[in-house]
């Protein structure tokens, strides 16, 4: 039977699409509510999903063209329709012997690929339409587990783990390390319910998981000093990059990932225990390349997907946005008392520290509700007024700085933010975040002055028309009531895009803030 894929309604204001890339090529089998085609219009790009499983039979639009809403695009050949014009093309010109001969033959493949179980790319996120691969964590003939990680992708926006979806050894892997893929593509198979044995599956699969063996053996001698490192098998690129960044020894650090292999989270909870050995010049990390000669002045590496995305959305910010930065400083005064008075009661009950940036992102709400500029966005020749406060906090992650987002910080209580936070800062650090993690925020919060910044003017971070960047305390010489007295001050830094927000409505929005810290119960009384 076949179904049929057609433009689906895009709103009422939009009559036409371009078909923007094609998931699929004819003749690829394709799963019920699976990604086809992506789908761009002057508004958003979207994803058409196939009606029913089966085999996609034809596509009647190029990549490029402009189809209307309604139009046909593509067919899908249910399962049973492509298995009767199989068996059909089979039997023809055949007698009734060959013709039994055949079906038996086709019933039998059948079978062989019904245990044949796909690695498909998962979906992450609206605006995320392809990933790298990054790590293979399993080789050709290794025996998996389901839901056990495989390999890992590199977006542009954050890493993530693809999991086995069966039980069994992986007979193939489609799909080399370092190529760009999509999602729904199938990247390798699973052989389900197979076992392997010495490094040998006792299946189809074994041949080739065979053949590569002498290859193994003969890599042997140079992986052998890597055997008791506590990794137990290639490295991830994060980890291996982490590892690269603080010049530590893998040796020194305990893996508790799968096969004992390090995790991120590994290599981060050595640093911040103190456990992790730093190398020496002397002393090359374990299993790593033959040490670049002194006399070596530059090294190239090639830029990871997320770096690649953070220059490329910066520097977008420059050339869209009429950027502008104002400054003021605040009083924490008030702050530090409260928390140094309502610190341990605030954690016996809540469970969580009171920081600084839960009272940052409640002044920024308060000062967003009087200043709607700064929450709004351009969207073409229309200005978007966002009547809902989701709050950005930038994170430095080991892979570069990514941004979570609060949702609904206003009606958070500070516990609430606190706890929203610091969960954030931990799947950074781990590499957990998800894309969902860091979508559809209103405003930013950047604190420089964790790592010492004493100013700075933070960009902005597209769509958004405002990001507040804060720096250290710093105890300065201020004049008040006519006395020069010793307070801890902060500079604020808010950037701005002038094309929505004018430097009236900037200095207010600052004037709130200042005021909102340096007399905490205006937040309580929503002043």
């Amino acid at each position: 039977m076949a179904h049929e894929i057609r433009i689906p309604s895009l709103g009422e204001s939009i009559t036409e699409a371009t078909i923007g890339t094609w998931f699929k090529a004819v003749g690829d089998r394709v799963e019920k509510d699976e990604p086809v085609v992506e789908l761009e219009t002057d508004k958003v790009a979207m994803e058409v999903n196939a009606p029913a499983s089966g085999v996609l039979s034809e596509q009647l639009v190029k990549e490029g063209d402009t189809v209307e809403v309604g139009a046909l695009i593509a067919m899908v050949e249910s399962e049973s329709g492509a298995v009767n014009k199989t068996k059909s093309s089979s039997a023809k010109g055949a007698d009734k012997s060959s013709s039994k001969s055949d079906k038996s033959a086709s019933g039998s493949d059948k079978k062989t690929a019904a245990e044949m179980v796909d690695i498909i790319v998962p979906q992450a996120g609206e605006s995320v339409t392809e990933a790298g691969l990054g790590a293979w964590f399993k080789a050709k003939g290794d025996q998996v587990e389901i839901d056990e990680p495989v390999a890992e992708l590199e977006t542009d926006k954050a890493a993530m783990e693809v999991n086995a979806p069966a039980s069994g050894v992986l007979a193939e892997v489609l799909v080399e390390e370092g190529a760009t893929i999509h999602p729904g593509d199938v990247i390798g198979r699973i052989q389900k319910g197979a076992k392997a044995s010495g490094g040998k599956a006792e299946t189809a699969a074994a041949p080739a998981a065979s053949a590569k063996a002498p290859e193994k053996a003969a890599k042997a001698p140079e992986t052998e000093s890597t055997a008791n490192d506590g990794t137990d098998g290639p490295m991830a690129p994060a980890v291996r990059r982490l590892v690269a960044d603080y010049n530590l020894d893998p040796q020194s650090i305990k893996g508790t990932g799968k096969d004992g292999r390090l995790t991120k989270a590994d290599v981060l909870a050595a640093i911040d225990k103190g456990t992790a050995r730093v190398l020496t010049a002397s002393q090359p990390q374990a299993g790593a390349k033959a040490a670049v000669p002194q006399q070596a002045e530059e090294e190239r590496v090639p830029m990871t997907r997320m770096r690649k995305r953070i220059a490329e959305r910066l520097k977008d910010a420059q050339n869209t946005a009429a950027m502008l930065t104002t400054f003021n400083d605040v009083d924490m005064s008030a702050v530090i008392k409260a928390r140094k008075d309502y610190r341990d009661l605030f954690e016996k009950k809540h469970g969580i520290k009171l920081g600084f940036m839960s009272f940052f992102v409640k002044a920024a709400v308060l000062a967003l509700r009087e200043v709607p500029g700064v929450n709004a966005r351009i969207d073409g020749d229309e200005i978007v007024y966002q009547n809902f406060y989701n709050i950005g906090v930038a994170v430095s992650a080991p892979a570069g700085l990514v941004v979570p987002v609060v949702h609904g910080a206003d009606a958070l209580s500070f516990a609430d933010t606190e706890k929203a936070i610091a969960a954030y800062g931990k799947k950074a650090r781990d590499g957990k975040l998800a894309i969902d993690d860091m979508l559809k925020g209103t405003f930013t919060i950047s604190n420089g002055g964790i790592f010492g910044s004493l100013l700075s003017t933070p960009i902005l971070n597209p769509p958004q028309s405002g990001i507040l960047g804060m720096h250290r305390i710093e105890e300065r010489p201020v004049a008040v009531n006519g006395e020069v007295v010793i307070r801890p001050m902060m500079y604020l830094a808010l950037s701005y895009d002038h094309r929505l927000v004018d430097g009236r409505e900037a200095v207010t929005f600052l004037v709130r803030m200042k005021e909102a810290i340096e007399d905490p119960s205006r937040l309580l009384l929503d002043l």
